[in-house]
């Protein structure tokens, strides 16, 4: 008797606990999660629109081929509730303004708060159900970030042409779940090599300098150099020990002295200025920028970075046009650094890849149309003998022609038919060797004539191409592998009077990008002017809230070019 009793009393205890468990957490709890999924998914349009609250998500069709492949079987919950691999992407969600993204963008409060209510309330499984499409909907948009970008640069007109990173975010996204590791998952996605996390952490110091007031302003008046004393001097003082050019136990004093002139010239060489040591109205501009300015250029450039192909190639050139830089990069090790000439404001010279595949010796020059109607055409008009002077002949068609049987006066931009070619020589505006990258923008690199301009801060001079102070040291290091090609045969090549096609045995990718903000390998923060103002569109883009119910096409992790390493040095980007 007392054993039935026992057992009695036992059964209405549990009986009662029963009253008390929440509906949700019964044996068919994770069936009704899974059922509110396919429901949702399968009542979305086609292409698909589903909605949380009213409000349509991002990853809408990545999202469905998901939950479909999974048999609609719920990402971020269990019999229990949220798992905790929604808290390991809660976590990383709150970190995504360490690359300069928004958390608000990836649905990071509201998912906070449905947790918080999931764990205290007991959830329903429709709200279960809601949770998981806001967490895979926001693993989804993060990770393509950071796999290539908030911002697509070829909709956004930013003079991009290179292909960006590749992978199947839904394969990705089920194999980060399996591991249960969201925060490897997503660091997988990250720009390979150093200088990313490098220019990562930079942005957080500062973020840290712009909370804590940034530098004073210095005020304006004349140029300042060591030997002068002014008050300005004590403003410029605190302004550099700010950014760390300066030791804070120099702080007082109105003198110009050689310490602060050397701190000055720290400051330029970071800045790609001038190193005179002078405070001139242009360094003067550069350290007036604002710390909340920098952030904004740091965060643009992360972005830039998220841009490129995961893999530049083992060996590679990288042509940064913003700093007028070339770089021969092998195995992760800059083997070349050369000064550069750029494309002008106004024939900017586009961020794109190509393979270089040839090299020709003392090279005729094909004059391009527009060139050859804007630039050369009006000097033709003023001076008949300009063009025997530069050793440019006319050809119409195949046919080369008399200039002097041409009435020059009669022509314009809208009628010329002819075409102009100069011959191989010291006046040949491509010098003595150009490198043929085939690409559609007519863009290749050259040596020049004009080699004084190479020593200009800012080398903005050329119609688009590139041209290089060491045009025989770049052939040297691509014909290597050509033991026919010796350094006397290079040197004697580009002093014949005809030119020489040389085909690569080794091909070789280049990018030519357009970086204002990077980490050098010596561990130096670098900025560099807008030349080209492209900074301004992406910073207002990266402001703006990511579209809703924007297709995800599956990615293949990838780039366009090669397999290898990403590497820099001193003034130039660690890509």
């Amino acid at each position: 008797m007392v054993m039935r009793r026992l057992l009695f009393t036992l059964g209405l205890l549990a009986a009662g606990l029963a009253l008390f468990i929440p509906a949700g957490h019964g044996q068919d709890f994770g069936s009704e999660v899974r059922r509110q999924l396919k429901d949702r998914i399968g009542r979305a349009a086609t292409p698909p629109k589903i909605a949380v609250d009213g409000e349509v998500l991002c990853t809408c069709d990545t999202l469905a081929r998901f939950y479909r492949s999974r048999g609609y079987l719920p990402a971020w919950s269990d019999a229990n509730g949220p798992s905790p691999l929604a808290d390991g992407l809660v976590a990383e969600l709150r970190q995504a303004d360490t690359h300069g993204l928004k958390p608000e963008n990836y649905h990071l409060e509201r998912i906070e708060a449905m947790l918080a209510e999931a764990r205290t309330g007991g959830p329903r499984p429709e709200e279960l159900a809601e949770l998981d499409l806001l967490l895979t909907d926001a693993w989804l948009l993060y990770a393509s970030h950071l796999l290539a970008g908030q911002v697509n640069p070829v909709t956004l007109g930013a003079e991009w042409h290179i292909k960006r990173s590749e992978a199947d975010l839904e394969k990705l996204l089920r194999n980060t779940l399996e591991a249960g590791d969201i925060s490897a998952g997503l660091n997988a996605l990250l720009p390979d090599g150093p200088g990313y996390g490098v220019l990562r952490d930079a942005l957080g110091q500062y973020r840290k300098l712009t909370a804590q007031g940034g530098w004073p302003a210095i005020p304006d008046g004349p140029t300042l150099k060591a030997g002068d004393s002014d008050p300005r001097v004590t403003t410029l003082r605190a302004r550099l020990i700010v950014t760390g050019e300066l030791d804070p136990a120099l702080a007082e004093g109105e003198e110009f002295d050689d310490k602060v002139a050397q701190a000055v010239i720290r400051f330029q060489q970071r800045h790609g200025l001038a190193p005179d040591g002078a405070l001139g109205p242009k360094t003067l501009a550069a350290l007036n920028v604002t710390a909340q300015e920098r952030v904004k250029q740091i965060v643009v450039n992360l972005e830039r970075m998220r841009w490129l192909p995961a893999e530049l190639g083992s060996r590679h050139i990288v042509v940064n046009v913003a700093n007028f830089t070339l770089d021969v990069v092998e195995d992760g090790q800059p083997l070349l650094t050369m000064r550069a000439i750029v494309g002008r404001t106004y024939r900017q010279t586009p961020s794109f890849s190509a393979k270089l595949d040839r090299i020709i010796f003392s090279p005729y020059w094909h004059i391009p149309h527009s060139i050859a109607v804007k630039d050369l055409l009006p000097k033709i008009q003023k001076d008949r003998r300009f063009l025997a002077r530069q050793k440019i002949r006319v050809f119409r068609g195949s046919t080369q022609i008399d200039p002097k049987t041409v009435n020059w006066r009669s022509l314009s931009e809208a009628n010329f038919p002819y075409r102009l070619r100069q011959d191989p020589g010291p006046l040949n505006s491509l010098g003595r060797v150009k490198f043929m990258l085939p690409n559609r923008f007519n863009v290749y690199i050259h040596d020049t004539p004009s080699r004084e301009l190479f020593d200009r801060a800012v080398r903005d001079f050329s119609s688009g191409c590139i041209r290089i102070d060491m045009p025989v040291e770049l052939a040297g290091y691509l014909l290597a592998d050509d033991p026919s090609w010796t350094s006397e045969k290079i040197l004697a090549a580009i002093e014949q009077p005809q030119e020489t096609l040389v085909r690569l045995r080794r091909p070789i990718p280049v990018y030519f990008l357009y970086a204002t903000a990077w980490v050098d390998a010596e561990g130096t923060l670098q900025f560099r002017d807008d030349l080209y103002g492209r900074d301004g569109p992406v910073a207002a883009a990266l402001e703006a809230p990511p579209p809703r119910a924007v297709l995800q096409p599956s990615r293949r992790r990838g780039g366009e070019e090669g397999a290898g390493g990403q590497a820099g040095r001193s003034g130039h980007a660690v890509w």
